[in-house]
């Protein structure tokens, strides 16, 4: 397999050059995988563009899906990205660590988006029918669903980008549950 270098900012188009200069504002650095991303002229500008777009979900909501993919897809990147998003929303280590598993006792709404997320990860989109009742049963709506999978593919987009070129981790690492 080639080996994937994590480009600089010389290294990327000058498109690509922007984006890094705004990341570096608003995050004070180019996490790897994004810059990863900028091995395409357009890739990164469309994934941020899709990541941030307006959303039925709030910060907390989404970081519950994104454990939930990231744990079924295998992506130690994304968890370790998203372990430490989620603790700055104020989820505790034990909580994160229910969410990664695709479960959420602390909380019935975010549980059965969880297991929503987790089941339509595992199952490529053919969501179990209990599980869907679960999920609007617990308050979720139909434009929580659509945002949900929506948010899934977003996941899995940068998981499967992680999984291939199997960058260095930038943030505190954490490692794969055992199944």
């Amino acid at each position: 397999m080639s080996t994937f270098n994590v480009p600089t900012r010389a290294e990327v188009s000058e498109t690509n050059q922007g984006i890094f200069d705004n990341l570096k504002k608003a995050v004070g650095f180019v996490p790897n995988l994004y810059a990863t991303y900028a091995h395409s002229n357009n890739a990164l500008k469309n994934y941020l563009d899709f990541a941030n777009a307006p959303s039925s979900l709030k910060a907390k909501e989404k970081e519950v899906v994104n454990l939930a993919v990231s744990e079924v897809n295998g992506c130690e990147y994304c968890l370790s990205a998203h372990t430490a998003i989620a603790g700055m929303n104020g989820y505790t280590p034990e909580q994160i660590l229910e969410l990664r598993a695709g479960r959420a006792s602390f909380d019935t709404k975010l549980d059965a988006l969880a297991r929503l997320s987790q089941n339509i990860t595992e199952n490529r989109g053919n969501t179990s029918e209990e599980v869907l009742e679960n999920f609007f049963n617990a308050g979720w709506t139909k434009e929580n669903l659509i945002d949900t999978i929506s948010l899934v593919g977003d996941k899995t987009i940068s998981n499967y980008i992680n999984n291939t070129t199997k960058i260095p981790v930038d943030f505190p690492a954490v490692t794969l549950l055992d199944k």
